[in-house]
């Protein structure tokens, strides 16, 4: 009598596999969580590459605009009982001023310094916005309601909240603003000229400096708008802006930093990355973000849409 054959083992009939492929069902929900937290990623990755295009340098207080987009807009709402709207908008102008005030009091003191330098200010003045936050609104995280209710709307297996549709119109709505300052006003040539040779034009009359102190505004009402949009998804803490702007950077990187298109397209292959990694084992969420970071860095250091330079 022969001996039982053992059952075969392939590749099919671990259990593992199972569980590091999302279903189908689900796949849909990962796609639109990923969308929606890659167009925020896209908005700060958006205002790292204003000010890298301008200065040269990379802002690491990106990150603190957003908390203080999202905590002044928070306290308009509850505590003073504004509108919504004018919540939003109380916020993001605060933000935008506050950006133009970084810039005019620690980084124009200091623009004749090397960008080494220049970048350690960055840190600082991140360190010092945390301080200032957590002492103005406390250690604890703020809550903040939704636009327009949490009641989910069903889009095949996906429930989107309403939240979400807010966040990608809102994010679109600026980006097409955003391309419109740039392609047909003078004000965005002149951002771009500087962007592109400096020196130049300075030479043809462009004030260069006050193109910078206008990169640091946008770049802190971008920041203020990401603050403000994700805030009711998000509790909002005076340390939320660490995460989120090592994010956005990371996006930069991916996309090619100076690149705005390279910044939006690595925000949401970022932000969906993220979110399968999350489906797969929530301990991944943080680890892809970094992980590609390092690896687009070794591989590509350029980004997807960067040009090599000398």
């Amino acid at each position: 009598m022969s001996a039982a054959r053992p059952p075969s083992r392939t590749w099919r009939s671990g259990p593992w596999l199972a569980a590091m492929i999302p279903s189908v069902p689900y796949l849909l929900q990962y796609l639109v969580s990923g969308i929606t937290l890659g167009s925020v990623y896209g908005m700060i990755a958006l205002g790292f590459t204003l000010i890298h295009n301008s200065t040269g340098i990379v802002n690491f207080a990106q990150g603190e605009f957003v908390t203080y987009g999202a905590l002044i807009a928070i306290t308009c709402s509850t505590t003073l009982g504004l509108p919504m709207p004018v919540a939003i908008l109380v916020a993001v102008a605060g933000v935008t001023l506050l950006g133009a005030l970084v810039e005019r009091s620690a980084i124009r003191p200091a623009r004749g310094s090397s960008v080494i330098t220049l970048i350690i200010i960055t840190i600082g003045v991140s360190i010092l916005l945390r301080g200032i936050a957590m002492w103005i609104w406390g250690p604890d995280a703020l809550p903040m309601r939704h636009f327009s209710g949490e009641t989910p709307m069903q889009i095949g297996s996906a429930a989107i909240l309403p939240q979400h549709v807010w966040i990608m119109g809102i994010v679109l709505l600026t980006m097409i603003a955003l391309w419109l300052l740039g392609e047909r006003t003078q004000v965005g040539k002149a951002m771009r000229a500087c962007a592109m040779d400096r020196e130049a034009a300075q030479l043809v009359g462009i004030p260069a400096t006050r193109m910078v102190m206008l990169s640091f505004a946008l770049s802190g009402l971008l920041g203020g708008i990401a603050g403000a949009i994700v805030a009711p998804l998000a509790m909002a803490q005076y340390n939320m802006g660490i995460m989120l702007g090592l994010k956005g950077f990371a996006a930069a990187i991916l996309g090619g930093m100076g690149n705005p298109l390279g910044a939006v397209l690595g925000g949401i292959s970022l932000g969906i990355l993220e979110s399968l990694g999350a489906g797969l084992k929530s301990g991944f969420k943080d680890a892809i973000a970094f992980g590609i970071m390092l690896v687009v860095l070794l591989a590509r250091p350029t980004g997807i849409l960067g040009r090599r330079a000398r």
